[in-house]
């Protein structure tokens, strides 16, 4: 009993000596800190993309701010804040402005959407409306959370290698890797959200597949926020898993996580908004209707397809819903872009050029041969000229 009343005091008086010198300054400092360390990342976003100066003073201004964050704070809470930072400014925070701007205005709205009036959110009404904002922010915290939570337990529990490579050394990855690791990382994302979600929220009848139908495809038609919203179990395993699965498979730098991951939050941002005036990427459109068209074929109740974003797999698999696949978004696209006009343009430009190259060599290799003749005709002129000087000479 004495050693355990021994223990209680030693017990209370360390944690009492270490709240007490946990004072308010502390606090503040490390609330302020806090604060201030979103503004380098914004900055480390902002200036390369407006910031008006060359490529080269671009990649200098990236390594010098990157340096200074992992000299001012530690590795995961530079993921920690580097993913909430991407999600909210490539998905969460455009979202809301799409939703605010469907709801504030629906009359220019409609003008801008796929299929008109019909897919203005606020017919849902206001609190239903609400509450999808609601578990999609949170589904998107959460996210966050799960992940920085994995990467403090694999490596203060567990003591193992970073799943994300944060070092305190700075290394910037060179622009090869960075792109060879978002094709990986586009290619693993594509397959396994594939899979996810047709064999295990659209297969057999289990309580996923339930929640999924109640939470998810309770919209008619999707608008970005839509994106996350979903059961929290749903959410995680068809969204969030796959996102992040190549980032710890192929031990990609924190860099290149940061920009897949908002290139995957953009994808999301636009494919589920409803517009019909997207940003000029290949095949963005196309994915857009491919994904209402799996929101129709889930509410008619038939079999449903395109379980895929960008739509190779199903129409690899055969799960290509009716209508436009995948191989009518290129034919529009090349349509778009007059892609027929320009290749057969370059190739007639080519083989101009090619005639005019032939040409120009046939006539100096002729002039050259001319000028040969006449050096040799000349030479045997000039020579006879000698010899009748030299008989002339001789006969005097």
């Amino acid at each position: 009993m004495q050693s355990m009343w021994d223990s209680f005091q030693y017990s209370y008086g360390y944690w009492q000596g270490r709240l007490g010198s946990f004072g308010l300054s502390t606090l503040v400092g490390k609330a302020t800190n806090l604060i201030s360390l979103p503004l380098p990342f914004l900055s480390l976003v902002a200036v390369p993309l407006f910031g008006g100066s060359s490529t080269r003073m671009s990649l200098v201004f990236v390594y010098l701010t990157w340096t200074i964050l992992l000299l001012s704070h530690d590795p995961l809470t530079l993921e920690f804040y580097g993913t909430l930072f991407v999600r909210l400014i490539f998905y969460l925070l455009p979202a809301l402005l799409f939703l605010a701007f469907d709801c504030i205005v629906p009359k220019l709205s409609k003008n801008v959407k796929a299929r008109g009036a019909r897919h203005l959110p606020h017919q849902l009404g206001r609190k239903r409306v609400l509450s999808i904002v609601g578990v999609a922010v949170g589904n998107v915290l959460l996210g966050v959370v799960l992940q920085v939570g994995l990467e403090w337990a694999w490596t203060e529990l567990f003591h193992f290698r970073s799943l994300i490579k944060i070092s305190r050394i700075p290394t910037m990855p060179l622009p090869w890797s960075v792109a060879i690791h978002l094709a990986q990382g586009f290619a693993v994302r594509g397959v396994s959200h594939y899979y996810i979600h047709r064999y295990v929220l659209h297969g057999r009848k289990t309580v996923l597949k339930t929640w999924h139908l109640r939470w998810h495809h309770s919209v008619d038609l999707p608008f970005s926020v839509v994106a996350a919203y979903d059961h929290p179990v749903n959410y995680l395993l068809c969204t969030w898993l796959p996102t992040v699965l190549p980032a710890y498979c192929f031990g990609w730098h924190a860099l290149t996580w940061f920009t897949f991951l908002a290139l995957t939050s953009l994808e999301e941002l636009f494919i589920f908004s409803g517009y019909n005036v997207l940003p000029s990427a290949i095949l963005l459109a196309g994915t857009a209707r491919r994904i209402e068209a799996h929101f129709d074929s889930v509410k008619s109740g038939s079999s449903a397809g395109n379980f895929g974003h960008i739509g190779v797999m199903d129409y690899s698999l055969g799960t290509a819903c009716k209508g436009v696949d995948i191989m009518d978004d290129v034919q529009d696209e090349a349509a778009k872009h007059r892609l027929q006009e320009r290749i057969d343009s370059a190739v007639k430009a080519a083989l101009e050029s090619q005639r005019k190259e032939t040409n120009n060599s046939e006539q100096s290799r002729s002039s050259a041969f001319l000028d040969k003749l006449g050096g040799r005709s000349g030479k045997e002129d000039a020579s006879d000229g000698q010899r009748a000087t030299r008989r002339s000479g001789r006969t005097r």
